[in-house]
């Protein structure tokens, strides 16, 4: 295995292009040449705060998706949030969305092979067969513009090559986990090379479900992808097909019952509530007296059978095709086009017990059409971008959620009980035109200015049905007309940057930044159970000011390095996603994406890489968010709220790095250990102590030999068995209980690797 003297792991790389190593002395010393800003700098030249991880990296740490990229840096958070193959909740430096709701769009954007993303349904996406993810922290307002208010995720696929050769890899796990995951090159010719990776996952999941007649869930996931690269003297072609499957039974939630004494309607005594340590456990029940029976923490008991046993599947189909066209020796065109279908159908049970108290489904089609052409130009001082963007994506929503079904049955209760269908249509199309200009004031100083106009329009139809027992027992009911609401969202803006970077010594750099960031309005698809709901339902655009300096120290020869940030971030109506109890009783908390007024964010992070020696590279990150709050707003019920901490944002939060890598027989043993550290938060913007994650720390590890072209190695996630959530949902209003969306528990596996 060869271990480099020492890789500059705080990069940006381009969208579609490798990463260009320079030997720079007689010692190798490496110099890194990056394309952060969308062309190929050196990375001391370059104003941001980036992280770069490199793809063989990731696969040797079993990363199987984009949720599980959290523990990579610092000030980054991403999670499953509402049950594997909703869209994930996304936080970097307090900025993000803990939507679960299939029309929502994310403040994060995140580019496949610099493909533009929609809404944050394409937010999770397996990692397989990668050259890097970069993840950008702060507003990319100009280059990348669209839904990166709090920053962008460049995910770059392994581009084919012009040798015959690829890799096998295979293993077995915990938890009946069986992988696969491979990529072979097949050259054309001297100009043309193509490339077919593919990866497959079939897994149970931590949870044991209690309930007999439900089966245990699990997942399948396949996907394929073919990518061709033809390069000729003025002309440059990558181009991509995918594919994917993923088919299985929905993890279900437990339920945290909050109930101690229940209310006693003759004598009119309330209920008593137990207190948050005490949630959850044998002394508590929800509002209809169920407890799961069990003091393990992954097991549940919930009719996960429902609707031909809660499934989930997920049928993606698409292409992309990077071009760049040389015109003369200082200027060049490119082109990025996408294009790309989502089919998605997933139920839920949301009481988290036996009953048919909660339960829902929704079922999303989504087609996203995207272009981007870019000019650019080298001055004699000066480097200019300049470029348009489009995109379009349709949304078409066929959800349900069906409310006391079981009271269907009683004869005071059966009135209370409805199915609310909420189907909704959503066209998003945006329009863009941005400038970046990059200005040599001197040799070491360099001044950058980007500014990008953004126009945006989403139009909606939100369309409500209501099913309605007639009689006692009557489970068909009829179906009542609910809402009709058609209506137009539109919102045009500028976003962009001024940064100047100035390189005080080769081992020492430093930058300030201002940048501004805009996220346009739209319609937010959650659960609806009324025309006022269903109006209410749009939101309007948000806009963030950061200012931000930082910079880069280098030692040992370069062989270490420390970035480091500090920022502040001024909100203005800041889009939030809240949940709470609804004003009427027996209704489904309310659900809405709101812009709240402002918010205010600062903090700071630093990141340290060091090859230590030839054979110990370790790194370190600490971040430090002491304020991120909603500064006052009113909230939909009427309660108004002031200095509450912002959801899903940590104060104190760090990860590390350690590999070890010794000769051994006639091979190499490599040792590797990482940590990721999150202290407590708030799964909701109302501070509720019974929706809060207590801090926690998650170990991961692998001990790997590889010996000639083959590596066999032994791994474990979550060593420790760390018991947290991803998510924890309040509707103790409603159903006296929260929804638990549990992390996994610890898994161990092993797994061979063969490459030809």
């Amino acid at each position: 295995m060869h271990i480099p003297r020492f890789c500059l792991c705080l990069v940006s790389l381009p969208l579609y292009q490798p990463l260009t190593v320079q030997a720079a002395d007689s010692d190798s010393v490496e110099v890194i040449r990056v394309n952060a800003q969308k062309h190929q700098q050196s990375l001391d030249d370059v104003a941001l705060s980036v992280r770069y991880l490199d793809g063989e990296s990731l696969a040797e740490q079993n990363i199987k998706d984009t949720t599980e990229l959290s523990g990579q840096t610092v000030n980054f958070k991403i999670t499953q949030n509402a049950a594997e193959g909703t869209p994930p909740a996304l936080n970097i430096r307090g900025v993000g969305s803990l939507d679960y709701n299939t029309s929502t769009t994310s403040p994060i954007g995140l580019y496949q092979d610099g493909v533009a993303p929609g809404s944050a349904n394409g937010l999770i996406l397996n990692l397989y067969d990668l050259e890097s993810v970069e993840i950008l922290r702060g507003p990319q307002g100009t280059l990348f513009g669209r839904n990166t208010t709090g920053g962008a995720i460049l995910i770059n696929s392994k581009r084919p090559e012009h040798d015959f050769g690829g890799y096998i890899n295979a293993g077995v796990g915990e938890q009946n986990l069986l992988k696969f995951d491979g990529a072979v090159n097949l050259p054309v010719n001297e100009h043309i090379a193509t490339r077919l990776a593919v990866s497959h996952r079939d897994y149970d999941y931590s949870v044991n479900n209690l309930y007999a007649p439900a089966p245990q869930a699990d997942m399948r996931q396949t996907q394929a992808r073919w990518s061709i690269l033809a390069d000729y003297d003025d002309l440059e072609v990558f181009a991509k097909v995918y594919w994917g499957q993923w088919d299985g039974i929905v993890k279900p939630v437990g339920n945290i019952g909050v109930i101690k004494t229940p209310a006693n309607p003759v004598t009119g005594q309330a209920a008593v509530l137990c207190t948050p340590a005490e949630a959850g456990s044998a002394l508590c029940t929800d509002a209809f007296g169920f407890n799961d029976g069990s003091d393990n923490f992954y097991d549940v008991a919930v009719n996960n059978n429902i609707n031909n046993n809660s499934p989930h599947t997920s049928d993606t189909l698409g292409a992309d095709i990077n071009l760049r066209y040389r015109l003369d020796d200082k200027s060049e065109l490119y082109s990025v086009t996408g294009y790309s279908e989502l089919d998605r159908v997933h139920f839920f049970n949301s009481d988290g017990s036996p009953a048919g108290l909660a339960e829902g489904g929704q079922d999303l089609y989504s087609d996203l059409f995207s272009q981007e052409f870019r000019y650019h130009r080298q001055f004699d001082d000066a480097y200019l971008i300049a470029g348009v963007f489009y995109l379009r994506e349709s949304l078409t929503q066929d959800n349900f959620i069906d409310l006391f079904r079981d009271f269907r049955s009683a004869p005071e209760l059966f009135s209370f009980a409805a199915q609310f269908m909420y189907d909704n249509e959503i066209d998003t199309k945006a329009n863009a035109a941005f400038a970046h200009l990059d200005y040599e004031l001197s040799e070491a100083t360099t001044l950058s200015v980007g500014l990008r106009y953004s126009d945006e329009e989403t139009r909606y139809r939100a369309i409500g049905t209501i099913n309605v027992a007639t009689a006692v027992g009557d489970q068909t009911g009829i179906n009542v007309p609910g809402w009709n609401e058609p209506g137009v969202v539109s919102d045009s803006n500028w976003s962009g940057k001024v940064a100047i970077n100035h390189i005080w010594h080769p081992s020492l750099n430093t930058y300030a930044s201002f940048s501004r960031g805009f996220k346009s309005g739209g319609y937010n698809g959650a659960i609806i159970t009324s025309q006022a709901e269903a109006a209410r339902n749009d939101y309007g655009s948000e806009s963030l000011n950061a200012f931000e300096v930082g910079g880069r120290a280098y030692w040992d020869k370069r062989n270490a390095m420390l970035q480091f940030a500090l920022f502040n971030y001024a909100y203005q109506d800041q889009q939030v996603f809240m949940n709470q109890a609804a004003v009427n009783p027996n209704a489904p908390p309310i659900q809405l994406l709101d812009n709240v007024g402002r918010s205010r964010i600062y903090g700071a992070e630093a990141e340290m890489s060091w090859q230590l020696s030839e054979a110990f590279r370790s790194q370190l990150g600490i971040g430090y968010l002491p304020k991120a709050e909603l500064k006052e707003f009113v909230d939909a019920g009427g309660n108004r709220i002031i200095d509450n901490r912002l959801p899903f944002t940590s104060k104190w939060n760090g990860n590390g790095f350690f590999d070890y890598v010794l000769p051994l027989s006639d091979g190499e043993l490599q040792l590797q250990l990482n940590f990721d550290y999150q202290s407590a938060f708030y799964f909701d913007q109302n501070e509720n102590p019974y929706a809060r994650q207590g801090g926690y720390t998650l170990w991961n590890a692998r001990i790997a030999y590889e010996f000639e072209d083959w590596t066999l190695a032994l791994w474990g996630k979550n060593i420790t068995d760390k018991e947290y959530s991803h998510l924890r949902f309040d509707l103790m209003g409603l159903l006296g209980m929260l929804q638990d969306f549990k992390g996994e528990a610890r898994q161990l596996g092993v797994e061979v690797n063969y490459r030809f």
